[in-house]
Formats: C-alpha cells, sequence, structure tokens
C-alpha cells in the first residue's frame, strides 16, 4: 500500500481492512476496471480512495502540481458528495490534495474558482457536474478515473443521460470503477458500454442479511403510529436516530409532533435548502440535536458515527430501499437495531417486504409504558457518575442537602427532576388487530336516560352542530359520548344530554348557564315539542321498534284485452275536399281548416291546360328559330348600343374638377385626380375604397379600437 495513505488510515484508527477493501485494493488490479457490490456500511467510500491510489499518484505518494482534476467521483445525493469529500480529504491530506465539490444547491461561482485555482479530485453529483461541462468551467482532459457511487440509486433517480454525458466527455483511457449494493440489469448494460474487461468483484452474502442488524416488526393499531415512535425512541436512548418517512409533508409533521414532546430533533427533506440539510447533518454528529426526521434523500450512503436506531414510520415502497434506510446503522462493525411501525393495513406490505428481501425481522409490539419506566430505573442504577470522583464544591453542596432534607426526599425530588428532561411514554392501544371488513359495521347502542336542554340560538344565528358540539364538550367537560341529538330549530337548539353526566355538566356550566359566544342554555323538564309531530326521531328511537306488520298485498289490475293478430283497426274514409270550381286545386277554404288537397292515389298528373277565367292566352311556343333583335325601347332617348367602329375603346380622359353641368363643388375635398390613390395592402390607414368613403363603426369613438368581428355582424 502507498505509505501516505496507509498513514492515514493509522491515524484514523483503522487496524484491518474490510472485506470490501482489501478486495479492490489485491494485487493486479491497479489499472483494471471494476464493477463492485457490496454492503451498505461496508467501507466502500475509502475502498475506492484506495483503489485509485496507484493511478492518480506519483511513486512517492504525492500528487503532482496540476491545473485540471485527475480523479473525479460522482455521488446520487448531495448529503453523500459531501461526505465522500470529507472522507477522501483526510484519506489524501498526506498526499496533497485540493479536492473541490459541484453539487446542485451551492453557489455556481464558488465552485468555478476553486476549479479555476487547481483541484485534484472533484467531488459531484451528475446534475451540477454536467452544467459545469457544458459552460466549459472544467476541464476533464487529465482525468485519470472516474468513480461511481451508489450507481443503482443514480439511475433510480433518473440520472442516466447526465452519466452517460459526463462518462462521454471524459478520456477513454481512464479507469472506470462502479460501486453499488446492488447489481440490477440496468447497471451491468451501463458497465458494458462504459468499462473496458471491468471485473466483477462481490462481497455479499446474497442469502444472509446484514449481521450488525437486528430488524424488529412492531405492531400496532392504526391510531397508534405516532405513540409507537416515541415509545421506541424513549425505550432504546439512541444517541443519535433516524426517523424515516415517504413524503415530505409526513416528515414536516413527524417533526413538529416530536418537537412538541421534547425531543431534540431536525429535518432532512428535499424541500430544505442544501445550507439547511448541511445543518441539520452536523447538529446530529455534534450532539445538538438526537433525532433526525428524513425522506429517502438520507438513505444512501449518510454515515452518523453514534447512529443505533432507524425507525421505518412509513414502510418504503420496495426491499432495496428498506436494505439501505436500515444500512444507516450498523456500520464499520457497530450494532444497530432497524424497527419497522407495521399497522394492521401495512402487514401484508411487511411481510412481502422481508420475503423479497431475504431479511427476517422479529414480530413484536412497541414498548409499553411500564417497560419504559423499567428501562429509564435500570439507566439510573447503572450510570457511570455513581463510579466517578466529586470535586469538593459537589461535596459540599451534597453536604448542605442532607442538612436541610431527608435522604430519601432528596433522592425522590432527584428521580422527579430526572424524569422531567426526558418525554413522558404513551400509553398504546391492546386491541391491535383490526376486524374484518365484513365484522367492522357497529352494533346501534342505546342512548339510554338522558336530559333535554335548550341554548337560545338557532339557525338565523348561524348555529350549526359542527362547531356546537365542541363548544359544549369544552364547556361541560363532558365527550362526544354523553351528547346525543342536537336539533336545531329557527330561533333554538335543543341538546340532548346523558342523564349520568348531566351534573358534572352543570357543575362546569356554571350557575349564570352560560355559554361561548353569549349563548344561554336552560334545561328542560322533557322532551321539547317541535311542530304538531313532536320532536323528530333519531336512530335510537328505532332500536327496539316492533317489526313492522305485513303489508296487505296490491290486487292485480285486471289485464287489457289484447286486439287479435288478423284484425285490422276500421280507419274511417278520407273526405274529398271542396274544389274550386273549374279548377283542380282545393279551395282556399280548406287551406284554412286544414284539409290536405286531394290527389289520385295512381296515375300521372294530367298536363296543365290552363285557367279558363284567365285573359292570357298560354304560351304556344316560338314561331321561328331565330329571336330578332333588340330594337330598343320606344320611350327611350338614348338610341341602341351599335358596337365599336373600329374596335378598339377611346383612351381615359379623366374627371372633370367639378360636376358634369359645370357647377363647383359644395365641400373641401380637392379634385378626385389630385387625391392621393388608396392601397388596400396599406395597413397605416384604413383602406377607403376608391367607390366611397369607409363607413364607420358602429359604437365606438374616435380613435377607438375594437377586435375584429368573429361571424355574423
Amino acid at each position: 500500500m502507498i505509505t501516505t495513505l496507509a498513514n492515514a488510515l493509522a491515524k484514523q484508527g483503522y487496524d484491518t481492512l474490510t472485506p470490501v477493501q482489501e478486495a479492490v485494493t489485491a494485487a493486479g488490479l491497479e489499472t483494471r476496471d471494476l464493477l463492485v457490490s457490496a454492503q451498505t456500511g461496508s467501507g466502500k467510500t475509502v475502498g475506492f480512495g484506495l483503489a485509485i491510489g496507484p493511478t492518480i499518484l506519483t511513486a512517492d505518494g504525492l500528487f503532482a502540481p496540476t491545473t485540471a482534476p485527475v480523479a473525479l467521483v460522482i455521488a446520487p445525493t448531495r448529503e453523500l458528495a459531501m461526505q465522500v469529500k470529507r472522507e477522501l480529504a483526510w484519506l489524501y491530506a498526506d498526499a496533497g490534495a485540493q479536492l473541490a465539490s459541484c453539487v446542485g444547491g451551492m453557489d455556481f461561482r464558488d465552485e468555478r474558482r476553486a476549479l479555476e485555482r487547481g483541484a485534484h479530485i472533484v467531488v459531484a453529483t451528475p446534475g451540477r457536474l454536467r452544467d459545469h461541462i457544458m459552460r466549459n468551467t472544467i476541464d476533464l482532459s487529465q482525468i485519470r478515473a472516474v468513480i461511481l457511487d451508489e450507481a443503482d440509486e443514480m439511475l433510480d433517480l433518473g440520472f442516466r443521460e447526465d452519466l452517460e454525458f459526463i462518462l462521454e466527455s471524459a478520456p477513454d483511457d481512464r479507469r472506470t470503477l462502479l460501486f453499488s449494493a446492488t447489481v440490477p440489469p440496468a447497471i451491468a448494460k451501463l458497465a458494458e458500454s462504459y468499462q473496458t474487461d471491468a471485473l466483477r468483484v462481490t462481497t455479499t452474502a446474497k442469502e444472509s442479511q446484514h449481521k450488525d442488524i437486528a430488524y424488529l416488526a412492531m405492531q400496532v393499531a392504526n391510531h397508534d403510529v405516532d405513540a409507537a415512535i416515541i415509545n421506541t425512541l424513549r425505550f432504546h436512548d439512541a444517541p443519535n436516530a433516524i426517523v424515516f418517512a415517504n413524503t415530505r409533508a409526513m416528515v414536516t409533521r413527524l417533526t413538529t409532533r416530536l418537537s412538541n414532546r421534547g425531543f431534540s430533533v431536525v429535518a432532512l427533506s428535499g424541500e430544505l435548502t442544501q445550507s439547511e440539510r448541511s445543518n441539520a447533518l452536523q447538529a446530529m454528529r455534534d450532539g445538538r440535536a438526537r433525532v433526525c426526521v428524513a425522506t429517502d434523500v438520507a438513505a444512501r450512503g449518510i454515515d452518523l458515527p453514534n447512529l443505533e436506531l432507524v425507525i421505518h414510520a412509513e414502510l418504503p415502497t420496495n426491499p432495496e430501499t428498506l436494505v439501505h434506510r436500515s444500512g444507516r446503522t450498523g456500520r464499520a462493525g457497530r450494532k444497530g437495531i432497524s424497527a419497522m411501525i407495521v399497522p394492521p393495513k401495512m402487514r401484508k406490505r411487511a411481510e412481502n417486504l422481508l420475503k423479497w428481501g431475504k431479511l427476517s425481522a422479529e414480530w413484536t409490539t412497541p414498548p409499553s409504558a411500564e417497560e419504559i419506566t423499567a428501562r429509564d430505573e435500570e439507566r439510573l442504577l447503572t450510570d457511570p457518575v455513581w463510579s466517578e470522583d466529586f470535586t469538593e464544591a459537589e461535596t459540599a453542596f451534597a453536604a448542605k442537602l442532607l442538612a436541610q432534607h431527608a435522604p430519601d426526599k432528596i433522592a425522590a425530588a432527584y428521580l422527579r427532576l430526572y424524569a422531567g428532561k426526558v418525554s413522558a411514554p404513551e400509553d398504546l392501544s391492546d386491541d391491535i388487530a383490526t376486524p374484518p371488513p365484513s365484522d367492522r359495521k357497529r352494533e346501534a347502542q342505546p342512548f339510554g336516560p338522558s336530559r333535554w336542554f335548550r341554548i337560545d340560538i338557532g339557525r338565523e344565528g348561524k348555529a350549526e352542530a359542527r362547531w356546537l358540539l365542541p363548544m359544549l364538550c369544552k364547556a361541560g367537560d363532558i365527550t362526544k359520548r354523553e351528547i346525543g341529538a342536537i336539533r336545531i330549530q329557527d330561533t333554538e337548539t335543543f341538546v340532548e344530554i346523558a342523564e349520568p353526566a348531566v351534573a358534572g355538566f352543570l357543575r362546569a356550566i356554571g350557575p349564570d348557564m352560560s355559554l361561548e359566544n353569549q349563548a344561554t342554555l336552560t334545561a328542560l323538564d322533557g322532551a321539547p315539542q317541535l311542530g304538531a309531530r313532536g320532536p323528530r326521531k333519531t336512530k335510537r328511537d328505532y332500536d327496539d321498534r316492533p317489526a313492522a306488520p305485513g303489508k296487505p298485498e296490491r290486487p292485480e289490475r285486471p289485464a287489457r284485452a289484447e286486439p287479435s293478430s288478423g284484425a285490422e283497426k276500421a280507419r274511417k274514409p278520407r273526405q274529398k275536399p271542396a274544389q274550386a270550381e273549374g279548377t283542380g286545386r282545393p279551395a282556399d277554404q280548406s287551406k284554412a281548416e286544414g284539409v290536405k288537397p286531394y290527389r289520385k292515389p295512381e296515375g300521372g298528373k294530367p298536363p296543365y291546360k290552363g285557367k279558363a277565367g284567365d285573359a292570357k292566352p298560354p304560351y304556344k311556343g316560338k314561331a321561328g328559330d331565330a329571336k330578332p333583335p333588340y330594337k330598343g325601347k320606344s320611350g327611350d332617348a338614348k338610341p341602341p348600343y351599335k358596337g365599336k367602329a373600329d374596335g378598339k375603346k377611346p383612351p381615359f380622359k379623366g374627371k372633370s374638377a367639378g360636376k358634369p353641368d359645370g357647377k363647383p363643388r359644395h365641400d373641401s375635398r380637392p379634385a378626385a385626380d389630385s387625391r392621393p390613390k388608396t392601397d388596400a395592402k396599406d395597413t397605416s390607414k384604413r383602406f377607403t375604397p376608391p367607390g366611397g368613403k369607409a363607413k364607420p363603426r358602429k359604437g365606438l369613438a374616435k380613435g377607438a379600437h375594437a377586435p375584429p368581428r368573429r361571424g355574423k355582424p
């Protein structure tokens, strides 16, 4: 191994290498392309850092001066990229390495300046690195090694086109190393396209799970999911814990809930800025926060040194995500717990995830309040503080306490102070199983004896049951189970209260019988009379009703007499309408009476012979074949047109300035021949046809504009 890298490992306390680190640093692999699959948390980052050492370092284990990067590491998420940069920084510190990062969410100008100053290793995310390549702010001409970390995750996130663009932009003689927890067919195809004679290195056990992670499947009722998360955090009391959710909205809700219960919690999701996400992880490393509620953005590569507990508040959609979520704990030989919260409706999904992921889990229930209290007492008795030495000031103050209070009182006060610093455990429901859909119908229970009250606000005062019910529960210190029917009238409302709760209800209301919104409550002696028919019945009034007597059968109606198939309905003969004398048409009064004209059913229409009383004789046709020429009208002074003499039209001489009779014009327009000619193609002014002035549009003032008309005006 290179001396500078060996010294860096010794400073970090590495005694031996992990299996994946030994596999990628074996002799003879210094120039080979590698396709490595290893379990999450097995030290892949240090592994590929050692693997590319002989390729990018000189013989003495140092970096040569350069202005362009020689190694490129691509990671799917910003957090993983920044973590890889921190790991490689201490690994190549003695070699004089200069590192730069290109990740989304950071200032592009700062990254460009860092690249211009010179960087030996660049750690980037696919999208931001492609931007730098397209803007020519990064030089890939001297790249000797390219590492794709969590390559399967990058393909799942849709970075395939970006990866292909980056690999095609890098030199062809580079080394390409692909590291992934799993090797699906898409990764194998990518390796065939962009690797040369790659060696497959596998250190994962196909039939066994991560031995350092204990899987727990906790069955809870549907309404106890949040309580189960709180009890699990309290019971294990891990220095660092991650609670995974599927959506950003769920992350926000759980973060608020845990913060209200006294947990030091931070959120990590895609809607946060890069600085907020970095601050959240740094708070976990510094100990300022102990719980991180995150989406799957934190499921890959995130390494927190003291992370001992992973809780799946919502189950993932595939076993690979479950493995990567759980892999945040149990890293580098440390033990960890992966707890799945499984309500009844998610039982089948949990079983399938464990089956498809080849994982075995212990089916159990979340810790109860009694178990958490017992664990707190055990921690208190075994706390290392009992074996430590105390200062003189602490001993003097303890003596002062003993002088003022009894030892048992001091111990009880200490227990109370200790319990006040942590969240109280939640009580969980014992009924976990959900009945099948056919048995979920709740049987109606009789309401029992009750008493009616009147409220002096009704429908006219905007009274509604949705705000009357919580108001009565809050003012009377009762639950909705003690409230029966609510009858809202125009000016008043009647409420039914269970008899056992009336005494406490009146005591909480007070002697003035006043409610919110200046409403007044009045007790009634009996049920209110709502109209002539009395109060409206509720569903409870029909619980003990007798069975309805059988209704008498309705007598059948006599069947109608159907006409025989051969009989035909007799038709009334059509009367022939009166005709005008001497014509073949009906008289005019027949049209007024609506009688249709008579037509013969058979035969054609006889030829028209003319009317008997008509003075004009019928047309008999032309005597000759040729039509005589037109001779003009007898009273017309203008002779008929005789044609052109020479066949040529005389030239146009224009119009005179005045009218034909020589009278001057009354308007101020110039002569027709002196006006400029209009053109329909001229859009600067409205086109005026040569025949006259354009008609103005109706409803528009001078200079106004209107949209073009569509259809008919």
